[in-house]
């Protein structure tokens, strides 16, 4: 199977190679846990599970590793600690906690290695001291800075002129700096806040200190992945600086390596058509959602609805679109007995394997849109077996939280038992109608479904339904 992957870096899609078919590598930003996650945390993190999921399907589950980070050393965990009085691991512990429970809920398998900042900072400064000797770092005033001149290669990657980013960085014009773009690879500390020793500059150490923002990330993915590995993943919103930065500092202090070869972007997170912000009202985090009762496979299968370099715009039809479809798709299963013994029956028996089709979609730079379009086909199976495929469709797509739940996750709410009486009895009708060859009558009942969202599927001479988009289910009733 080819995956093809659209980098960043050369601004096209290419088919994947791995430098090490064993070995697949892949690094992805995590989180600053200080807080919640909020929903637009969400997307890079359910975009490159999915990936994940994919990689260890075509060259082996034991052939792909998989490294995504925690920034537990940051000024607004500072703040946040401050504000608590309580201490800044105290809160990183917690806020971990909370990011694995919210990220669980989703689906989202854990990464092979989740390297926290604070753990690595003697490979950082590791670094920096190797930057410094190679010429593309200085000290000033406690700090040691990158020299963005040193490299000639900066800005290669986001593909932004000088001019674009001194405006897109807000640049810091402080003193020290022998230029505006340079950027901070190690800062000092004061008594109340975190800082280890300093690296050493020119046979001299710098007083107690903390890294900067960008440094973290280069050294824990060389140290966990090798100097050159496969993929490098995070939000839009990254590339530049911080994506920018990375990629420089790396290279330039391990000059025989690529860094990464692959690198991905996604694009940002909307909510009802406008950018997600407090001072719109409209910011909630992936808590916010859970607690009010929406399912975790339900944010899951709204997030994959869009392409992951298009906005995604979280919407309450949506998430009402998606619940409704994930209800049909479990019944349906549920209804042929689907469970986890079925599914090592199936394992066993050699049944459990990809509909091509449905994989080809997701292995063409991770098209889970047309994926799911693929999955409404599959659905409409009539046999255990031939569901198969189906369910490992949606396995793979992280959306099946336990198969032994299926009928339980498929039952709707007390207020919903009727959309699917409704609906089961006009198809009903339109058959006999169909039957009694009184075709003015079935066509009546075919534009009542239509006016109300009812997407209908004849196969095999049975009819299956599932919400559309503007699902209504009010115009389901009988209007006399």
């Amino acid at each position: 199977m080819t995956i093809r992957l659209y980098n960043t870096r050369t601004r096209s899609k290419e088919e994947f190679t791995p430098i090490d078919p064993d070995n697949v590598r892949m690094y992805v930003c995590g989180p600053t846990v200080y807080d919640r996650a909020h929903l637009g945390n969400a997307r890079p993190v359910l975009v490159f599970d999915v990936l994940y999921r994919l990689l260890r399907h075509v060259h082996g589950e034991t052939a792909v590793t998989y490294a995504r980070n925690l920034t537990d050393v940051d000024d607004k965990i500072n703040a946040r600690a401050a504000e608590a009085g309580r201490t800044i691991r105290d809160i990183t512990e917690e806020t971990t906690g909370w990011f694995h429970e919210d990220m669980d809920a989703l689906g989202a398998l854990r990464p092979d290695h989740e390297p926290r900042a604070t753990e690595w900072i003697g490979q950082m400064r590791a670094m920096i001291e190797r930057l410094e000797l190679a010429g593309h770092a200085y000290a000033a005033e406690g700090h040691v800075l990158f020299s963005v001149s040193s490299y000639e290669g900066y800005g290669s990657l986001s593909g932004r002129s000088l001019d674009d980013m001194i405006a897109g960085a807000r640049v810091d014009p402080a003193p020290y700096k022998r230029d505006p773009m340079d950027f901070v690879l190690w800062k000092p500390s004061t008594e109340d806040e975190p800082g280890w020793d300093g690296p050493t500059i020119r046979g001299e150490a710098l007083a107690r200190g903390r890294p900067g923002w960008h440094i973290e990330c280069s050294a824990m993915a060389v140290e966990l992945l090798g100097e050159s590995f496969d993929i490098h993943g995070g939000g839009i919103d990254l590339m530049f600086p911080h994506h920018e930065n990375e990629c420089a500092q790396s290279l330039c202090a391990h000059p025989t390596g690529d860094f990464a070869k692959v690198w991905m972007h996604n694009e940002m997170l909307q909510v009802e058509g406008r950018k997600m912000s407090k001072s719109l009202g409209n910011f909630f985090t992936v808590r916010d959602l859970l607690d009010q009762g929406v399912p975790g496979e339900v944010i899951r299968l709204v997030m994959l609805g869009t392409h992951y370099r298009k906005p995604m715009d979280w919407t309450e039809e949506r998430r009402g679109e998606a619940e409704a479809t994930l209800r049909r798709w479990y019944g349906h299963l549920a209804q042929h007995g689907y469970n986890a013994a079925m599914i090592r029956t199936l394992r066993a028996e050699g049944l459990w394997q990809p509909d091509e089709a449905f994989l080809g979609t997701l292995s063409n730079d991770l098209n889970t849109p047309g994926a799911l379009a693929r999955l409404h086909v599959l659905a409409q199976a009539r046999t255990p077996k031939a569901l198969a495929p189906m369910a490992h469709a949606l396995e793979m797509l992280g959306l099946v939280p336990d198969w032994d739940r299926l009928e339980e996750t498929a039952r709707p709410a007390a207020q919903e038992d009727w959309v699917d009486a409704a609906v089961t009895k006009l198809l009903a009708d339109r058959s006999a109608a169909r039957a009694a060859r009184d075709f003015a009558a079935a066509d009546a009942i075919r534009d009542r479904l239509t006016a109300a969202g009812v997407q209908v599927s004849d196969v095999g001479g049975s009819a299956s339904w599932q919400p559309g988009p503007g699902f209504d289910p009010a115009k389901l009733k009988d209007p006399s």
